[in-house]
């Protein structure tokens, strides 16, 4: 079996700096809390070239083809591994280089390309997903974007020919979310000629299949004459002595996928396995944990369409009081609702990856919205499915419940909701733009720069925030478009008000951070929505009623953030926060959920 398409015929993306300051590059959600829509980031909307669709093509049918005779979901899933044959024959498909730039072996295809294929293979088999998404969107990542020359030679052409499985280790027994909090040393040799790795890594996606791992650290400089620690990220070759695996873990679901802990005892790592320079792991690990999560995002797209499918077959066949199922109203609310998330889903993650090929954008915010309104789309979507399919959905014989099992850990994947809908807040609220800079820096330093902040909006309080307005959008679609833009505007408001209200506290109000978060992906999913659904009008030759099926899902989703966003702003003032924290508070105590039954009084 050969590759599937020469690696020349994919056009490398766009390159752009890494590690730079976000102000030195455009965010769109990051305008949204500004009240502006920077309408040049989101049109047009961006699409393949006549090379990456030649080549996405021929990737596809190729994988399709070996899928249909290698790949058996239910059966890795029983089973809880990968038949030895069929990664082998995976691996020689070429994917496992897709995003690996050409000069090193790989396919070098742009992220809409990548992405999409994710997505293929996330609908084929959820495990097998997180096989190739852990090897390429993460575990390998950190080297093509941050490895040396001498590093890349090294280790991209065995990685994209799949002799190298890669993964990634951050996560540790007391560092999930909080991964400055990690223990896992890296110490400097005399000689300075290597470092000596101690600590363990928990959930670590690929550990049993990998040759290579990303391992980050906590490396001992001096500053100013006191001992600190820096995070760093590292190189580390599986066969090197020190390291031990943990017991394969049983998981609710992705069963196949291989995940363990890897344990690091005096690992000896030469000091040109560094990634990057010391101090550097952290922005390292985030910028590769933005290409998780596009991926991601993606594959939940794919897999939600795909699951859908399933569940409208088995409501046409399936008849209740004279009649097939799908005919009755609330069912066919169910599927419409899915199909308009997914419209506008596939517009979000597509202008996203559009972002990244374009180079010189910080895109962090919209892979993270892009990852949590995925993975929460594509659990809910598996529950619905298998509801259509009522007492056979709970079946083993129907792929419903397994679906379920599968799609819930997306949630819990490369930074949990919870965290990244605080990500999208706080770093919305710290740097927003060049007019927010001065706000920026006070927010970072929260507690010496209250007075920026108070200054900050006692300036903006004596001026009015004038309500942003849609030039791009097709006329067709106006009204959707204004009611996006009131509620871009009533974010702008809310950010200010709860700036005011909160001042340094913003950092502790997860309540408001919610919120704020949820209405700025709300919008940002409906704004992919206008540029997605204007493109397909202008495609038609500006014939609306020429994509009739496509506007209406453009319709519905809107009118649906809408809704949601409205819901999270109003709520910013009007809520139940402080009986809810009561009720919290006495059930933590108790360590009993409610007050006691009528029958146990």
């Amino acid at each position: 079996m050969t590759h599937v398409m020469p690696p020349s015929a994919i056009p490398h993306p766009a390159t752009r700096p890494h590690l730079a300051s976000p102000d030195e590059n455009p965010s769109f959600i990051k305008g949204l809390f500004l009240g502006e829509l920077r309408e040049e980031m989101v049109f047009p909307f961006p699409t393949l070239s006549a090379e990456e669709k030649e080549s996405l093509d021929a990737i596809l049918d190729a994988f399709r083809a070996f899928a249909k005779d290698h790949i058996d979901m239910r059966k890795h899933d029983h089973d809880g591994r990968f038949a030895d044959e069929m990664r082998e024959g995976f691996h020689a498909l070429g994917l496992m280089g897709l995003n690996i730039p050409e000069a090193y072996g790989g396919f070098g295809a742009s992220a809409k390309v990548f992405n999409r294929v994710f997505g293929e293979i996330g609908a084929t088999d959820p495990a097998l997903a997180v096989y190739f998404g852990a090897h390429q969107s993460i575990g390998c990542k950190g080297i093509v974007l941050f490895g040396t020359e001498e590093q890349k030679q090294q280790y991209l052409p065995r990685c994209a020919a799949g002799e190298l499985v890669a993964a990634f280790c951050l996560t540790e027994p007391g560092s999930g979310s909080d991964a400055q909090a990690m223990k896992t040393t890296a110490v400097p040799t005399p000689e300075g000629d290597a470092y000596i790795l101690n600590g363990t890594k928990i959930w670590i996606s690929n550990a049993g299949y990998a040759g290579l791992f990303t391992v980050f650290a906590k490396v001992p400089v001096e500053i100013d004459g006191k001992r600190k620690e820096r995070v760093t990220a590292f190189i580390v070759e599986r066969d090197s002595p020190g390291i031990s695996l943990g017991k394969l873990e049983e998981k609710m679901g992705i069963k196949a996928s291989d995940t363990r802990s890897v344990v690091f005892d005096n690992v000896r790592v030469p000091a040109a396995n560094r990634l990057g320079d010391v101090g550097h792991g952290f922005k390292i690990a985030l910028e590769i944990l933005n290409s998780g999560r596009l991926g991601l995002a993606a594959g939940s797209a794919r897999g939600t369409r795909a699951i859908m499918n399933e569940a409208i077959a088995y409501a046409k066949q399936r008849e209740q009081f004279g009649r097939p199922i799908a005919s009755f109203e609330m069912l066919r609310r169910k599927i419409a609702l899915a199909a308009a998330e997914c419209y506008a889903l596939d517009a979000a993650w597509m202008l996203t990856a559009g972002m990244v090929d374009q180079g010189g954008i910080d895109f962090s915010l919209e892979t993270a919205a892009c990852k949590v309104y995925a993975s929460e789309m594509a659990y809910r979507a598996s529950n619905e499915a298998l509801q259509m399919a009522g007492g056979m959905g709970y079946s083993k014989e129907f792929p419903f419940e397994q679906s379920v099992r599968d799609s819930r850990i997306m949630l819990i994947f490369e930074g949990t909701n919870e965290i990244l809908r605080a990500l999208i807040a706080l770093m919305g609220l710290q740097q927003p733009g060049e007019r927010l800079k001065a706000l920026g820096k006070a927010l970072q330093d929260p507690i010496h720069g209250f007075g920026a902040i108070s200054s900050y909006l006692a300036g903006r309080a004596k001026g009015t925030l004038n309500k942003p307005d849609f030039t791009r959008v097709h006329p067709a679609l106006a009204d959707e478009a204004d009611l996006v833009a009131s509620q871009v505007h009533a974010l702008a408001r809310g950010v200010e008000w709860a700036l005011r209200k909160h001042g340094k506290a913003i950092i502790e109000r997860q309540y408001v951070q919610e919120r704020l978060a949820n209405a700025a992906i709300d919008l940002f999913l409906a704004t992919a929505t206008l540029s997605r659904a204007t493109a397909e009008i202008e495609h038609a030759g500006g014939n609306a009623e020429a994509v009739e099926g496509e506007l209406d899902c453009a319709r519905v989703f809107v009118h649906m953030a809408y809704r949601r966003a409205r819901r999270s702003l109003k709520a910013l003032k009007a809520n139940q926060d402080a009986r809810i924290d009561a009720i919290a508070a006495r059930a933590i105590e108790a360590i009993d959920l409610a007050p006691p039954a009528p029958t146990d009084r």
